[in-house]
């Protein structure tokens, strides 16, 4: 059996509007529907940067002590852990190994490089890009 989820820590935190910071999450793996049934949100037709904010939203299932995971939040996030949950998507999603499981480098984190795109060939911008 392969992993299907993830744990995580952003380098930041989210900051919720009750001052809590939160910190340590869970990110799923991606299906075919989570890339592909945003393309059709207004918001991303709209602005293709977009995308990544919905995807996100789609797949990291818990954050600290919120009780969802929606696109105002990974819009508040700041921008090093939204850039950390992009890379983290990208090598969740993209380096797979051949026996199904999640590839570790030496240090058991995922393996692999992020090169800013989604999974199915999607493009995942970063902040201000488009």
């Amino acid at each position: 059996m392969f992993a299907t989820e993830v744990d995580f820590t952003l380098p930041k935190g989210y900051l919720d509007a009750d001052g809590v910071l939160h910190t340590d999450g869970v990110m799923r793996l991606a299906t075919a529907a989570d890339e592909i049934l945003p393309l059709k949100d207004p918001r991303v037709q709209a602005n293709p940067a977009y995308l990544t904010i919905i995807v996100l939203a789609r797949v990291v299932t818990r954050l600290g002590s919120l009780p969802d995971v929606n696109t105002k939040v990974v819009e508040g996030l700041f921008a090093s852990d939204l850039d950390y949950l992009q890379g983290l998507y990208e090598r969740l999603n993209a380096a797979e190994e051949p026996d199904g499981r999640l590839g570790d480098d030496a240090g058991g984190q995922l393996a692999g490089a992020p090169d800013g795109r989604l999974a199915g060939g999607g493009r995942v911008y970063a902040l201000g890009e488009a």
